[in-house]
């Protein structure tokens, strides 16, 4: 197993985004010390990690040398190549096309850049987000710094891994059937997915008919996911929503928890159940109270889930001659064009499948009058290896292994509840398996009060000290 990191004594440190900004605040460290850190740390590393799809380091210096304000103002970061930075191209991941330089920059990364964050890079990330490992059929797969034989999950992949390894505290992630969560699991992170319409986003997701995407971020601790949905929360308040605020340690309050260990008749394998349910014992060590249940998942909701997640695809192939002259389909890769011809296949089922994905949300908020939290596995399995996933094996194939690795993910995608993946438990062969919580509507609140319980009495196992 051949881990890689950056950690060491730089400006950077082993701090996490909270501790880079107080140190910058205090004069410690100056803006511009930390991003020349998180530049070498990410050349030390990406090449063999193949995480970053486009360098931004000159614009991350310039950025530097002025005063940034915000609670973040100075730590550097990464921003997913999914979301537009004026003057920069947008590329999605794919071959397709040759992106054009943005003329605006998107919703989400104007509300980021407002807490002071300074971009270094934009991360790489499977096409459109489509698949749950970030493997390119030319530029290979991004890999887990843990063991960079195998992927560092899906389309967050990118930033994932280099939080991971220590290049930037916190980076950016959406997540639309996993894909805050997923990298978050493979690379021993906190991954939260917020509540549907909490975080800014981007109107090239705010348009899907069902809005599976969230915004959000990667981080090494608990209080920088705090701090980011506080930031975002006073930047932009989200309608409708009960508030966050400033959630700065444990909740006092003991929680109704159910666990499941499989979900749309997909079980974990062997060992991340017997993980799962370790994770149960700890909680109730911690005083609350537990109870094994059969996932409020109604059967056959995955394959509605990907009748709607092809469409998609099908979307992104019909409106490809948008790009100009540079399109070319013939480079999609296996995963991506087969999603679109499953799409025209199931055209009939799709007004069902959609309705019954819109009515699941009232399933999972009555489930949520029993029980204020679900504990389940993030992924269903180990981290797999490089070339499982690989978008340029047979579309059915591709499925098959996706929906048996990625079950338990897409149901707050659909319902729009929040989930966040915890780096609790580790495998036998030393790999992170990260734990899923999810709640109701509006309740990161609640989680963010679990999460830290949990950080606090078992600790999250660190690359460094590995």
């Amino acid at each position: 197993m051949a881990r890689l990191h950056t950690f060491t004594d730089d400006a950077l440190s082993d701090l996490d985004a909270v501790g880079v900004a107080e140190a910058i605040a205090g004069g410690e460290l100056s803006a511009l010390e930390v991003v020349e850190a998180a530049i070498e740390r990410i050349e030390r590393v990406d090449g063999t990690l193949n995480a970053v799809a486009l360098r931004m380091y000159d614009q991350a210096r310039d950025l530097a040398g002025h005063k940034r304000t915000g609670a973040f103002a100075g730590v550097p970061t990464l921003i997913k190549d999914n979301v537009d930075l004026v003057g920069l191209p947008t590329q999605h991941g794919t071959d397709a096309y040759v992106a054009t330089n943005a003329r605006r920059t998107g919703d989400f990364a104007h509300m980021f850049l407002k807490t002071g964050v300074v971009p270094v890079a934009k991360s790489q990330l499977s096409e459109y987000g489509f698949s749950g490992a970030a493997e390119h059929p030319r530029l290979g797969a991004v890999r887990s710094p843990w063991d960079t034989s195998r992927v560092a999950g899906a389309s967050s992949a990118g930033s994932a891994a280099l939080v991971a390894a220590g290049a930037v505290p916190l980076a950016h992630g959406n997540d639309g059937g996993g894909s805050i969560r997923i990298p978050a699991s493979v690379n021993g992170l906190v991954g939260l997915k917020p509540s549907r319409d909490r975080v800014a986003q981007d109107a090239y997701f705010r348009l899907m008919p069902i809005r599976l995407v969230a915004d959000g971020v990667l981080t090494r601790t608990v209080r920088d996911t705090a701090a980011f949905l506080r930031e975002a929360e006073l930047i932009k308040p989200a309608s409708g929503l009960r508030p966050i605020g400033d959630i700065g340690g444990p909740s006092r309050r003991r929680l109704r928890i159910a666990v499941c260990t499989t979900a749309d008749g997909r079980s974990a394998s062997p060992e991340v159940a017997d993980l799962t349910l370790k994770t149960a014992r700890q909680l109730e060590e911690l005083g609350h109270r537990v109870e094994e249940v059969e996932a409020p998942v109604p059967p056959g909701i995955g394959v509605d889930f990907i009748t709607y997640w092809s469409l998609l695809a099908n979307l992104v192939i019909r409106s490809g001659g948008l790009h100009g002259s540079t399109w070319d389909a013939t480079r999609l890769d296996n995963l991506t064009i087969g999603l679109a011809h499953y799409s025209t296949r199931s055209v009939r089922r799709l007004p069902g499948a959609v309705r019954r994905l819109q009515q699941a949300r009232a399933l999972a908020e009555d489930f949520h009058q029993t029980y204020d939290v679900v504990l389940t596995p993030t992924v269903s399995a180990e981290t797999p290896e490089v070339g499982h996933l690989d978008p340029t094996l047979d579309f059915e194939e591709i499925l098959d292994r996706l929906m048996a690795w990625v079950s338990f993910t897409p149901w707050q995608n659909i319902t729009g509840l929040p989930a966040v993946s915890l780096p609790l438990q580790t495998t036998s062969r030393g790999l992170p398996q990260g734990m899923m919580f999810g709640a109701g509507m509006g309740c990161e609140g609640l989680l963010l009060g679990l999460s830290y319980e949990l950080e606090e009495a078992f600790g999250f196992a660190r690359i460094q000290d590995a």
